[in-house]
């Protein structure tokens, strides 16, 4: 694991962590991989999957302390009263500064573990909003109002604008400062460029809910990596 996660709360009755990027949320069929999950069992003696977060996307995740919260929580997921919004670097210039994507989303007939647009799929909607727009990228923030596997990955590609680094849906090349900058010039202790970033720029940033008559806004902090790259768009824009 190249980062380690980050309890962002520590309640009696859940857990949220700030995901780091490449690491799964639950074990998968196999079970080779370490997940957050098994992560947290060692710290916790109980812990109950409420949602889940793409391997690629870094950011805010919620599990359960116990059965009672569980239910509660997994139901405020599933009647859509969880407000779940996301950070985001696209390929492109948007033509709206906001908008809603509103696409229904199926599995792929022919490619295993990818979704596609379709009218057969299931409804979905995601928002958007342009928070910083560069030459050849737009940082955005998502609301989504269902939780669809891969839902802004998918509705961004629908639009024309995939997420940066996404390997499924767009190009999975790295963002190089050699491609931003025109004057760029390799340090001499240096054999080769490292990316400013090689993951999929995409966060979960905040989630609103309320438990037991409580309301509570938690936040994930921005990854190094992104916050790198967002800080030399902001220098060469």
């Amino acid at each position: 694991m190249h980062t380690r996660p980050e309890i962002i709360l520590e309640h009696p009755r859940f857990i949220a962590v700030n995901k780091p990027t490449s690491l799964l949320s639950i074990p998968d069929r196999l079970g080779k991989e370490l997940s957050l999950k098994d992560w947290l069992r060692e710290r916790y003696e109980q812990i109950y999957t409420v949602h889940r977060l793409d391997k690629d996307t870094s950011g805010l995740i919620v599990f359960a302390r116990d059965e009672a919260a569980h239910k509660a929580l997994s139901a405020s997921f599933e009647e859509r009263t969880v407000a779940k919004f996301y950070l985001g670097l696209v390929h492109g210039q948007l033509l709206h500064e906001t908008g809603s994507i509103d696409a229904a989303i199926m599995e792929h007939p022919g490619k295993n573990g990818k979704m596609m647009t379709h009218a057969k799929g299931k409804p979905s909607l995601t928002d958007y909003s342009v928070l910083e727009s560069f030459r050849t990228f737009t940082w955005l923030r998502f609301q989504i109002h269902t939780g669809r596997t891969h839902q802004i990955r998918v509705h961004m590609q629908h639009l024309g604008h995939a997420i940066v680094c996404d390997e499924l849906y767009g190009d999975p090349a790295p963002v190089l400062l050699s491609s931003l900058k025109k004057k760029f010039k390799l340090s001499k202790d240096a054999e080769e460029e490292r990316p400013l970033l090689s993951r999929l720029a995409l966060h979960s940033h905040q989630l609103r809910f309320s438990l037991d008559g409580e309301q509570f806004e938690l936040e994930a902090e921005l990854p190094k990596d992104l916050r790198a790259t967002l800080a030399q768009l902001r220098k060469l824009s």
